[in-house]
This record gives structure tokens, sequence and C-alpha cells, in this order.
């Protein structure tokens, strides 16, 4: 059994609210924040719903700029928490965030300034030093950069992306980090603010979104029996984790641990897992190796619950094999019916919406799964919230590519 690692302050922005206070009561309550887009054109376009983040001006920003402001919203938040706002935070940043590239108009805007409209004169054009609005305004990289100097990181700051389970495997960083001496803490940021048109063009070319466009509240259908597809969002959270000898010196208390990490890719296919749901099963069983557990350990699964047929269907198979007869027996839920899928954020959102649910003793609704697939047979707590007694959950985030991360959050380090 590996060290448990403490979390001692959470942060949260979805399409529900800003801040761990909004969000909370309205995952109790089931509410979708999906709606339709309004931000840019729809027309023509075969999905024009989402689950976008548009308060405070954020709708109008680019998307890296978008993503720098909810991260630091998120980070002030768990920060807060932690009792170590305004102190300079002295730990590593872990940072997970879409992969870095320049949007559609803005590199139109690069080949209309460049001598040479070609791939090399767009780069040439576009290396004219940081303070350029390429680099600044349009490049992810640039997000754990400017968070890291303004909450006093140590060191540079590591940016992972890891298509959908990119949120778990910075989690999974900042405890392995720990874990082995080389900080006392780590704060863990995973951020997605790119719900623009080119994002929901390839993810409708790859026919991976639900296109209920006359019912938007109502498209998020994890484990549904009529489920389409999954529904393209935006979100950040946070999470301070720390050594539990360093948190209780300082007297800071530990919300819930990590307990386990488990990771595996099948290198299948671009986009989907392999039908024998084996590299799935290999990241759960691992992390519950990891946490010192059996199966029969875990309490409840926050499900990767995306909505879409096949991964849905793989993700019951690995539960299937995982479980065995208890399968049936161990309540499962899936967030994304109600925010959508954050992406890059939904691994760190997860996991503290699965804290939450451990400190409060309820588990959110999978909503819109009025008729469960038969074929699927988990415990979907389907409709409306459930009271929990229970001491752990499995959080699984599962990426494009076959990249497999699951965690074991639990209200005690052993």
């Amino acid at each position: 059994m590996s060290m448990a690692v403490a979390v001692t302050g959470i942060g949260m922005v979805t399409a529900l609210g800003t801040g761990v206070a909004a969000n909370w009561p309205a995952f109790v309550a089931g509410r979708s924040g999906i709606r339709r887009l309004t931000r840019f054109p729809t027309d023509g376009l075969r999905v024009t719903f989402g689950g976008a983040v548009d308060e405070d001006g954020l709708g109008d920003l680019p998307a890296s700029r978008r993503s720098l402001a909810m991260g630091r919203t998120v980070a002030g938040e768990a920060l807060g928490q932690a009792g170590l706002a305004g102190r300079g935070f002295g730990g590593p940043l872990v940072l997970a965030l879409p992969p870095v590239e320049l949007e559609w108009p803005q590199r139109r805007a690069l080949a209309a300034r460049a001598a040479i409209p070609t791939y090399a004169g767009m780069l040439a054009e576009a290396d004219g030093g940081p303070d350029r609005p390429e680099h600044v305004d349009f490049l992810f990289g640039t997000v754990g950069e400017r968070l890291a100097a303004e909450l006093g990181a140590a060191g540079p700051p590591v940016t992972l992306s890891t298509a959908c389970a990119s949120g778990a495997t910075a989690i999974q960083t900042a405890v392995e980090a720990i874990r082995r001496g080389d900080c006392d803490r780590a704060l863990v940021v995973g951020s997605e603010g790119s719900l623009q048109v080119e994002a929901l063009i390839r993810f409708g070319l790859l026919q991976a979104l639900s296109t209920r466009n006359d019912d938007p509240a109502g498209a998020a259908r994890p484990f549904a029996e009529d489920r389409d597809g999954f529904v393209m969002a935006e979100g950040a959270a946070a999470l301070v984790l720390e050594r539990p000898a360093a948190a209780a010196a300082r007297g800071a208390a530990a919300l819930a641990y990590v307990r386990g990490c488990g990771e595996a890719a099948d290198t299948f296919h671009r986009t989907r897992s392999n039908p024998d749901g084996s590299a799935i099963l290999r990241a759960m069983a691992d992390a519950v190796a990891d946490a010192g557990l059996a199966p029969d350990g875990i309490d409840h699964v926050n499900a990767h619950g995306t909505g879409t047929p096949e991964n849905d269907k793989m993700e019951c198979l690995a539960l299937q094999l995982l479980f065995g007869e208890r399968a049936g027996r161990v309540p499962v839920t899936a967030n994304k019916s109600m925010i959508g899928h954050t992406l890059s954020a939904a691994g760190a959102i997860e996991a503290v919406a699965s804290i939450l649910t451990l400190r409060h003793g309820v588990i959110p609704p999978t909503i819109n799964c009025d008729r469960p697939d038969p074929a699927l047979a988990l415990d979907v707590v389907a409709g409306t919230a459930r009271a929990f007694a229970g001491r752990t959950v499995l959080s699984n985030s599962f990426g494009f590519g076959g990249q497999n991360v699951a965690l074991v959050l639990g209200l005690d380090p052993s």
C-alpha cells in the first residue's frame, strides 16, 4: 500500500456556476448546465449546444485566456480553503490543459500578415517575442507560466495533456511527486476553455457528440438506452495535495485522501477503447491495489460515463470484471450528465465531486437516465440523489488514444 496524500483545498467552476458552494447544491439537485450556445453563430453546425462557462465575460475571451481565468479562479478557491492564499504556494504546479495550438481566426490573421503564407511563414511571423498576441493570448502553454508566477509556485509548471484523462493524470503526477519526497505539497489545476467552433466541428466529424439540438438539457445521457454521444463542455477544478504530516504540522485539516492511482494504455484506436476493456480494467485494478484495497473495499464509482454508446459499454464491462457478482450493487454515477464532458478538466472536476460525495454523504444523480440500458447491469444512481455512508470512491477517467487513469479517494488515509 502506498502513502495516502491529503487533499486540503478544492475549487470548482462548471457550466452550473462558479465555486464549490454554487456547484454542489446543483449537482445534488440534478440540475443541467447544458444549453444552446450563444457566444458564436451556430448556423450550419451539426451541434448547437454545450456546457459553456460564459459568466463574468468569460465567453468573450479566446480559449487559452478562458482556461487561464478559470484556472486562476479555482486555484484561488482551493488555496483559500487550504489556508495558503496570499503567501506564495511554495510547491509545484501541475496542470491539465488542452493541447497547445492556435485557433482558426488567429491562424488566418498570421497567414494574412506572413510574407509567405505557408506554415513556415506563419511560424516566422509568430516568432516575434512573448508580447505578440499569438504567443500570449492563443497558446495554452502560457497558462502554466502565468499561474505559477501569480501563485508563487516552486519550479517550472508541469502541463499535461492526456486527452480526457488529463485531470486525473495531473493528480497522479502530483501524488507521485509527494510520495517520492520531491515536495511536501502540490497544486493541481485542470482547466478546459476550448468550447469553440472548430472543436465542435472536430468532435462532430468523429461522430462523438450528441445531436439533440432540440433538447440541450436532456442531451447528456450516460448509461441510458437512448444515449447518442457526449456533450462538449468547459470547466475547471483545483486540488491542494499535501503530505499528511506536512498538513498536520501547519494545522490544516484533510478533506479527504488520494489513496490510490492507476494508469494503463491500450493503444487500440485513436478514439475507441479496446472492446475487451482490458486497459480500463487494469487502470482501475491498479488504483485499487495502490490504495491497499481489494475491489470489495470500493463503495462507489464516479464513472467516466460520457454517454457515447461504446464508452459506457466498455466501462460497464470493465466494472463487471473488477467487481464480479458485486457489480450490480456498487452505486455508480456520471457527473457529465449535468455538466457535460469538460475534456482536459474532467478528471479533476470529478475528483472534487467525489470528495464532496464523501464529505456530505450524498451521491449526485445521473440525470436523463430514465431508461437505463438493460444491457449495462450496473446500479446507476438515476434521476435523484442517494444517501451514501461509504468511505471510498473510485473515480474513472478514460481518454482518446487509450489513455486511462483511475483514482481511489477516501475519507481515511488507510
